[in-house]
């Protein structure tokens, strides 16, 4: 395993590699520490272009060793130039990193495929989560792959596609009376009394690990060099900080040079923006909130990376900004319109804030922004269904058609 061990975020104490994910002297987050000096010395780009096309290809960088017979393979997904949706924003060098091509069509393949390859290390039986829906997906269809029990817990009132496709493959469903950050401290209450492998709680420090190929993958597809300017989906923050941190890993390893500088952004929901909310008012505390947001996969109001994601976005010359939910569907559609991807809210929550971020004038024309899309548009359904034209019923004649529907077409 290539984790060596996991040291507090907060105090700097070490741990061994274990299933350990909150620090006991502080209470600070753990995350996993490589050997940066060790593998600097490798050819790690020649080794990542010989890779397989999926996280994977970056096994060095990431905690755990692949375990090719239970391997969805998710990731590697493509970077798209976005020509016509940068011509409405006014950018030139505008791409897309669409996620919603995965296993079970969202980033959160990433953080599970790696996770799920931990628990089999660490000899669990039983794979469980707390969700929002996407991670809920993710963790029933690797778990059903790698022959481990799933049980995943939901807060009550997710869309429906979330729930069924999760279902799909046979986990335990738990659906709580309560707020996703209900459901969560329910579940690290039970990951205290029994032996269960919960990826964003007891496995947190390796499942996060996950996130970083989508930095390495953006570098690696720009031609390996960072971009001017990401923007990012924020519901607990982790997703955003394991970017920052790929792309630091990249240039700390000499796998893209080290003089490079992205301006790192965040995306919220305003029904559901803790980390905005305190960005804009210059606080470094970050204040729970109660969601109440179409965003349902960002509906997390007390976000436990939230304080790192204020210091990336201030250190780097990032902002956190949160757009409404008229916004969030409008850029759905504008997305979808411009640049044939069909995103859920949360990738319409980073559009509507890239978007925004344009208006303002916060990137140059020539600056090459990248933005993220976390998840397919068939799981929020709901969001739009009742925005959209209706189909144009017709007689099946050619005088019908002509008269009915040519006009529209032009």
């Amino acid at each position: 395993m290539a984790a060596q061990r996991l040291r507090c975020r907060e105090c700097g104490a070490t741990y061994r590699a274990d299933p350990l994910y909150v620090c006991e002297r502080c209470f600070g987050p753990l995350e996993v520490v490589y050997d940066y000096d060790r593998l600097a010395g490798q050819p790690l780009r020649r080794r990542f272009e010989s890779g397989p096309p999926s996280i994977w290809r970056y096994e060095p960088l990431l905690p755990v060793d692949r375990v090719p017979e239970i391997d969805l393979q998710p990731g590697w997904s493509p970077l798209l130039h976005a020509p016509r949706l940068g011509r409405e924003l006014g950018l030139r060098q505008l791409y897309i990193k669409n996620d919603g091509v995965n296993p079970t069509w969202s980033f959160k393949d990433r953080v599970v495929g790696v996770a799920v390859a931990a628990a089999r290390h660490f000899g669990f039986e039983v794979v469980a989560c707390a969700s929002t829906g996407n991670l809920a997906h993710a963790v029933a269809a690797h778990s059903a792959r790698a022959g481990l029990r799933a049980c995943v817990f939901i807060p009550r009132g997710l869309e429906r596609g979330k729930v069924v496709a999760s279902a799909a493959y046979g986990p335990t469903i738990v659906e709580v009376d309560g707020t996703y950050d209900e459901v969560n401290r329910l579940c690290a209450e039970i990951a205290e009394e029994h032996p269960w492998a919960f990826v964003n709680v007891n496995l947190r420090p390796y499942y996060a690990e996950g996130g970083k190929t989508l930095g390495f993958e953006v570098a690696e597809q720009l031609g390996w060099r960072a971009p001017d300017h990401v923007v990012v989906p924020v519901a607990s923050g982790s997703l955003l900080v394991k970017i920052h941190k790929g792309l630091q890993e990249f240039r700390r390893t000499g796998v893209i040079p080290a003089g490079g500088h992205t301006r790192v952004h965040g995306a919220q929901a305003a029904g559901c923006s803790p980390v905005a909310l305190a960005f804009a008012e210059g606080r470094d505390e970050v204040r729970p909130v109660r969601p109440q947001t179409i965003a349902r996969s960002l509906a997390i109001g007390a976000p436990a990376d939230g304080r790192y994601v204020l210091r990336i976005a201030r250190e780097t010359g990032g902002r956190v900004v949160a757009v409404s939910d008229e916004e969030i569907v409008d850029a759905m559609r504008l997305l979808a319109a411009t640049e044939g991807i069909f995103t859920e809210t949360a990738g319409g929550v980073t559009i509507g804030v890239l978007r925004a971020l344009a208006a303002e004038g916060v990137f140059g024309p020539d600056d090459v922004v990248v933005a993220y899309i976390t998840g397919i548009g068939l799981k929020t359904l709901e969001a739009v269904e009742e925005r959209l034209a209706p189909p144009i019923r017709i007689p099946p004649t050619l005088r019908d058609f002509e008269r009915a529907v040519l006009d529209l077409v032009g």
